[in-house]
C-alpha cells in the first residue's frame, strides 16, 4: 500500500509538472494581443476603427485618415445615432437613403456565437413560451418539452409527468408537415425577458428546417423551404427587435444563411465560411449593412454585407499569434468539457 501511495504521488506530481509548468512559461511570455475595435463605415464606404493601444484612443480608418471623436460620430451615424440625435446631427438620408432615428434604433442588433455554445451537452429539455398570450410581458410556461423518435413531449413540472393531449395535438400536427422525428438540431431563447418569442427554430432527422411556436394554446408550424443544396448544420435564432429576421444558420458546407420575416426567404450571407465549431462570429448590425467579425486562433476577419440581399461592401482582416498553451490542457475555449488535452 505504501508503494502504491508513492507511485500514484510521483503520478501526480508529473501530471501537475506537465500541467503547470507550460501554462507558467505561456503566461510569462505572453503579451496582449490588442486589434482595434473595426466596423464598417456607410459614409466612407470603408472599414473604421478606435485603436485603444497607446495612452489615447485614436480613430482612424483603413486608409490611415485620423478623426476626431466628433467627427468618428458621423462617418458611424448608425451606430452613433442617439449621441447624433441628441446633439441634432442625425442625417436625413445616408446616400440618398431617407433615414428616421426611430427606424434606425429599431433595427439594430447584436449577435454572437462561440465554439463554447456549440461544443457543449444539450440539455434536451426546453420551454415553449406562448407567443399570443393577450399580456405585455411573456411568461415562461408550467411544463417543459423534448423531441425524440415518439413525437414531442410535454412534461409537468410540477408532478414530472406527461402531458398526453397537449403532446399527441403537437406530434400530429408536426407529422402533417412531413417532420421526421427525432430532431437534428433545436434552437430558440427560453427566456420571458425579451419583448416578443418566435418559439423554436427546429431541423428534422432528414435535414429540413421549421419553425415552431405555440400561439393561443395551440400549435404554430411551418416548414421553411431551402435551396435544394443547403443542409442545415448549426441553427440560431435571433428575435431581433425590427422583426425582420427569424435567424441564422450554417449549413452543412460552413455557409452561412439568414431566414428573413414576413415569408420565411433564405438568403445567404457572402462571406466565404463560417464554423461555429472552430470560429468565434459577431455580428453587429443596424438600418443598412452588418459588419461580422469572425475570429480564430490565427487571424480576425471583417466582412461587410449589405442589408437587402447580404452581398459583399468589403473584408479586411488581421493575422494575430496563437496563445495556445503548448502542454498538457484541461480546458479549451473551443468546448466547455473539462478532460486531459496535449497540445
Amino acid at each position: 500500500m505504501k508503494t502504491f501511495g508513492k507511485i500514484f504521488l510521483g503520478f501526480l506530481t508529473a501530471v501537475i509538472i506537465l500541467w503547470q509548468l507550460p501554462w507558467l512559461a505561456t503566461f510569462a511570455s505572453s503579451k496582449p494581443s490588442r486589434h482595434p475595435f473595426t466596423v464598417y463605415s456607410c459614409m466612407i464606404q470603408d472599414f473604421a476603427m478606435i485603436d485603444a493601444s497607446g495612452d489615447e484612443l485614436v480613430y482612424t480608418d483603413r486608409q490611415g485618415r485620423i478623426y476626431t471623436e466628433e467627427q468618428f460620430d458621423s462617418i458611424l451615424p448608425l451606430l452613433y445615432a442617439r449621441q447624433l440625435f441628441s446633439e441634432g446631427r442625425f442625417p436625413t438620408e445616408i446616400h440618398g437613403r431617407p433615414v428616421r432615428f426611430q427606424e434606425a434604433r429599431r433595427h439594430d442588433f447584436f449577435f454572437r456565437s462561440s465554439p463554447r455554445d456549440i461544443n457543449k451537452v444539450k440539455p434536451g429539455i426546453y420551454f415553449l413560451l406562448e407567443s399570443m398570450s393577450g399580456r405585455v410581458d411573456l411568461e415562461m410556461p408550467d411544463d417543459a418539452f423534448r423531441v425524440n423518435a415518439r413525437g414531442i413531449e410535454f412534461i409537468d413540472m410540477e408532478t414530472n409527468t406527461l402531458k398526453p393531449e397537449k403532446s399527441r395535438i403537437f406530434t400530429e400536427m408536426m407529422k402533417s408537415k412531413g417532420f421526421v422525428f427525432p430532431a437534428r438540431q433545436i434552437s430558440g431563447n427560453p427566456t420571458a425577458q425579451k419583448e416578443y418569442d418566435e418559439g423554436y427554430l427546429l431541423s428534422d432527422a432528414e435535414g429540413r428546417l421549421y419553425h415552431l411556436k405555440m400561439m393561443r394554446g395551440t400549435p404554430y408550424f411551418r416548414q421553411i423551404p431551402l435551396p435544394e443544396d443547403v443542409r442545415p448544420e448549426h441553427l440560431f435564432l435571433t428575435e431581433v427587435e425590427a422583426r425582420d429576421m427569424l435567424g441564422l444558420f450554417t449549413d452543412t458546407q460552413n455557409r452561412l444563411y439568414v431566414i428573413r420575416m414576413p415569408g420565411y426567404s433564405v438568403q445567404a450571407v457572402d462571406i466565404p465560411s463560417f464554423d461555429p465549431e472552430q470560429e468565434n462570429l459577431s455580428i453587429l448590425g443596424n438600418l443598412l449593412d452588418w459588419t461580422l467579425t469572425i475570429s480564430s486562433p490565427d487571424s480576425v476577419r471583417y466582412y461587410a454585407v449589405e442589408t437587402s440581399g447580404f452581398s459583399s461592401l468589403g473584408r479586411y482582416s488581421y493575422a494575430r499569434e496563437s496563445s495556445r498553451i503548448h502542454g498538457l490542457c484541461f480546458t479549451s475555449s473551443a468546448d466547455s468539457y473539462v478532460k486531459p488535452r496535449f497540445y
